[in-house]
């Protein structure tokens, strides 16, 4: 099976001590990026760990197919002890940077420990060098950048920084590279900041040797991302935003409804209105971003997306893309993510009856980064701050839903309920399956097989690292078999190891079935769930049995 190669990079920011080990067998087992980093994870980080204390560890990695010149393959993993869903959390983000990534002869980089001093850690094929940065906190992603381009010659695809979001364990601030891509949900940009790190710059000319099978296959690939028509290409996700609110639903001023009145003048159509040029992740030929640019203001940025428009847009009652834009631009400025920042504000409108304020909103972004004033208590998010806002907790494990509707999708709603990761859509997409007629909308009953398949699928993309927008319309599962010269219904069995793993990590935490609720009602929501349970082979309080991740275990040294 096609598998990432190189080492294991230790980096101990409160010794400044590093070690590099073999992982080869762990790597042969779980692909590389999310299925090593989980493997390693569950493996490392204590069961009661603080997701900000000095015992929780974060993976940085890449998969086997950053060393081909496929497209989709310009993505690099993130996982950790997330400390907005008490669980490990594995987050993907595009850019340029794995091919730099690799190039230092590591497939993943593990950060231990505690600084007590802001770091600048510079990573190359030589070595690891550690630079005390305290003139640096506070600075914003961009500024980082250009300090690091002044010191060093280090361009953003060469970074992973976080801004003052991160700085200030925000829950949901994101690592940013490429200045305006997010390793997003789930808040692994502030444990960067616990661990005092302001950013990791990653250099060298040392890629391991891998063998990539299926050159045809690669270049097949690559030719059809180049020439499709899809809609994607040119309005990325936000050509959804029409088509969810005119047939499925789109959450609207925090959740209360299920359609924008002003949804034309967010949609898709006035995002490519903005865009002024193309953009891609490293080798890819679809080049699906949005650089915006807003003349009269002079405003440039790199998007929103659909799950940005619905967070700042109809869920906040906001009617203006270009506000949406400025919203956006300054989540990535400061390193936070797009949909829990919008959907907190978003829960604090609804509190003050202020949907629509868009000073009140930019305002509020700032005040969370920072956490001043009340800033400092929505920088907790939603779940931990519902109750004192006197609205619904609109979370599941913590996470915020995304846009796509589970009151209207059932299946969506029932992944969001049993997903590891709480009510983010990536995890099992579910949602593309009963848009399209694969699975009928309506109903919970007899889905089970279908999302785990799903999950276990999504749990080797991102392993691969391999990005959402090829899977399903370009690469099917004969590709993926060829790909990794591996039966699919093997490969499927990594993903389950990998999605188990992560719940015995939940579970040791204290999670189970009173965990998997949703709040809302969905037909046969509880049944459906015993019924997930059973196909994954766990307990009717959704606990995975130890002598199951023995066997796991027990697979993957065979």
């Amino acid at each position: 099976m096609l598998h990432a190669r190189g080492s294991l990079l230790t980096i101990d920011v409160g010794a400044r001590e590093t070690e590099t080990a073999d992982i080869d067998d762990e790597l042969e087992s779980f692909i590389g990026g999310r299925g090593v980093s989980t493997k390693l994870a569950h493996d490392r980080i204590p069961f009661d760990a603080d997701p900000f204390g000095p015992e929780n560890r974060l993976y940085l990695a890449s998969g086997p197919l950053q060393q081909s010149d496929m497209s989709f393959t310009g993505r690099m993993n993130l996982t950790g002890l997330s400390p907005l869903t008490d669980g490990l959390l594995s987050s993907n983000a595009g850019g340029y940077l794995s091919r730099n990534f690799i190039g230092t002869g590591h497939s993943v980089v593990e950060v231990a420990g505690e600084s007590d001093e802001l770091l600048a850690i510079h990573v190359t094929d030589e070595g690891v060098e550690f630079e005390e940065v305290p003139e640096l906190a506070g600075a914003t992603v961009p500024e980082v950048t250009e300090e690091m381009n002044d010191r060093h010659g280090l361009e953003s695809e060469n970074l992973v920084t976080i801004g003052p979001a991160g700085e200030n364990l925000v829950r949901f601030a994101s690592a940013m590279t490429y200045d305006e891509r997010a390793f997003g949900r789930g808040g692994l940009g502030a444990v960067m900041g616990a661990k005092n790190v302001k950013c990791i710059s990653f250099e060298g000319d040392s890629a391991p040797e891998i063998e990539m099978p299926n050159e045809d296959i690669q270049m097949d690939v690559h030719r059809q991302a180049a020439t499709s028509d899809d809609i994607f290409r040119r309005q990325g996700t936000t050509h959804l935003v029409q088509v969810l609110n005119d047939n499925f639903g789109l959450p609207t001023r925090y959740y209360s409804e299920l359609s924008f009145e002003n949804a034309e003048k967010i949609n898709g159509d006035r995002v490519e209105e903005k865009k002024y040029k193309k953009a891609a992740c490293s080798v890819c030929a679809f080049a699906c971003k949005l650089p915006t640019r807003d003349d009269a203001s002079g405003l440039e940025t790199e998007g929103p997306e659909f799950e940005t428009i619905m967070a700042f847009g109809s869920n906040s009652g906001v009617d203006d893309i270009v506000d949406i834009m400025k919203s956006n631009d300054m989540c990535d400025d400061l390193g936070m993510d797009t949909i829990s920042c919008g959907n907190t504000i978003a829960a604090y409108l609804a509190s003050e009856d202020e949907f629509g304020n868009v000073e009140l909103i930019h305002e509020l972004v700032e005040k969370i980064a920072h956490r001043e004033g009340v800033g400092d208590t929505l920088a907790e998010g939603i779940e931990r701050v519902h109750e004192d806002l006197g609205v619904e907790n609109w979370t599941v494990k913590g996470m915020d839903f995304a846009a796509h509707e589970g009151r209207v999708v059932h299946g969506q709603g029932l992944s969001y309920a049993v997903s590891n990761r709480g009510a983010d859509h990536m995890y099992s997409t579910t949602m593309i399956d009963e848009y399209n007629d694969v699975i009928p909308a309506e109903g919970t009953a007899g889905k089970s097989e279908h999302i785990i398949d799903n999950e276990n699928r999504n749990a080797i993309r991102d392993s691969a690292v391999v990005c959402q927008f090829g899977i399903g319309r370009i690469i099917e599962e004969e590709i993926f078999e060829a790909l990794f010269d591996e039966d699919y219904e093997d490969l499927l069995s990594v993903g389950d190891r990998i999605v188990n793993l992560e719940r015995h990590f939940a579970n040791q935490r204290g999670r189970d079935i009173e965990d998997d609720r949703l709040p809302y009602d969905l037909p046969d929501l509880e049944s459906s769930i015993q019924e997930y349970y059973e196909a994954r082979g766990w307990s009717d309080d959704g606990v995975v049995p130890e002598t199951l991740v023995a066997d796991f275990a027990q697979a993957a040294d065979d």
